[in-house]
């Protein structure tokens, strides 16, 4: 029988069969060696960098979100590297998010420009170049900050007509909001770090693929560099997995009620929030995307605003990350953003809503 709810998905996913006496989730395996057959050598298991019985349940959970074959990752950057690293040579191109994560382009400026990789900027809700002569496109949607959005599948389809791959960055949005895989990506690449394990404890990441190509030749870096998460990691993040439906659920809630208050207030410029009819992005958003993330962003006109609204709220943590139990906030420019020194980007925990609104409206009221 087939299952197509989230929350029924979320909850069973990577789980064994039930075993009489045996957990519904087996604790982590802490190895680093394994037993050997004395004359045919490794099995299943062999060595704990390229082998973890853990690590492979959480694989098999979030493919089965994403809809492909993962690797896991000790971050998301470690995931979003071995993919500009296992499919890029020097004279290639790679077209980037010019308003996406910073270090994914600092690392392309940066590392990949010393190794003869060019580099193509382009804004998430375009104009998109002609992709002749560019090896992969990488895509985040909803944009992080900004939140812009692009349609997957027509991005996609120019890619491939002239030959490049494309990746999407899926960490905002999570395998509940969209599954890029079934929009024409290639790959997918995510921080599990964020909404998708939600608790503020994990650093993982991971790549999803259904091209046994691509998958191959990620595996073998993975298991050259070792940029694998531990056994507890990925334990956290299986077991904080089964909650992902009701915790998006509570962010996107509060993240329309948020919107809507932020965007009636004449002190604060600049809301965006996909879910919020009259954003640029809505329509997309609408079309392409089955839940929206509980993320907005927001200007507040200045550093000093944003630190005085951050001291006096109450709920709102001042923390970099999103996708979190508790609503936090900062200020971009901080970290390298290219964004006005007042952007804030906001996170919606899980939370009540008029808790919330009720504390920023102080907040902002006494910055």
């Amino acid at each position: 029988m087939s299952f197509e709810g989230d929350g029924t998905r979320v909850v069973h996913a990577g789980l064994p069969e039930p075993v009489p006496g045996q957990p519904f989730l087996p604790g982590p395996v802490f190895a680093a060696p394994y037993h050997l057959d004395p004359v045919e050598g490794p099995g299943t298991n062999g060595y704990g960098r390229p082998d973890n019985p853990t690590r492979r349940a959480l694989e098999g959970a979030i493919g089965e979100l994403e809809g492909g074959a993962v690797l896991a990752f000790a971050s998301g950057q470690a995931a979003i590297t071995a993919l500009l690293l296992s499919t890029l040579r020097s004279g290639d191109t790679v077209a980037l998010p010019s308003d996406g994560y910073f270090t994914v382009r600092a690392f392309a400026e940066g590392t990949q420009r010393d190794l003869g990789v060019k580099t193509v900027q382009v804004p998430t809700a375009g104009p998109y170049p002609s992709f002749e002569g560019v090896r992969l496109v990488l895509l985040e949607t909803p944009a992080n900050p900004g939140l812009d959005v692009c349609d997957i599948r027509t991005v996609a389809a120019a890619a491939h007509a002239a030959g490049a791959l494309v990746a999407v960055d899926n960490t905002t949005s999570t395998p509940l909001g969209q599954r890029p895989l079934e929009l024409g990506a290639d790959l997918v690449v995510a921080s599990g770090t964020k909404a998708l394990t939600g608790h503020s404890d994990v650093l993982l990441g991971y790549l999803a693929t259904n091209d046994e190509e691509l998958l191959a030749k990620v595996t073998v870096w993975r298991a050259q560099t070792g940029a694998v998460p531990g056994a507890f990691d990925a334990w956290l993040a299986h077991r904080s997995l089964a909650t992902l439906d009701l915790r998006l659920a509570r962010q996107s809630e509060n993240a329309v009620v948020l919107a809507e208050f932020l965007a009636g207030r004449d002190d604060v410029r600049e809301v965006r929030f996909p879910g919020l009819a009259g954003d640029p992005s809505y329509e997309i958003a609408q079309a392409q995307m089955r839940r929206i993330p509980g993320i907005i962003s927001f200007d507040l006109g200045s550093a000093e605003r944003v630190a005085r609204f951050l001291a006096a709220s109450e709920l709102v943590f001042a923390a970099t990350s999103f996708g979190g139990l508790h609503t936090t906030a900062d200020r971009r420019a901080q970290w390298g953003d290219d964004t006005a020194p007042g952007f804030v980007r906001l996170s919606c925990g899980i939370e009540d809503a008029p808790d919330l609104v009720r504390d920023l409206t102080a907040a902002l009221d006494a910055a």
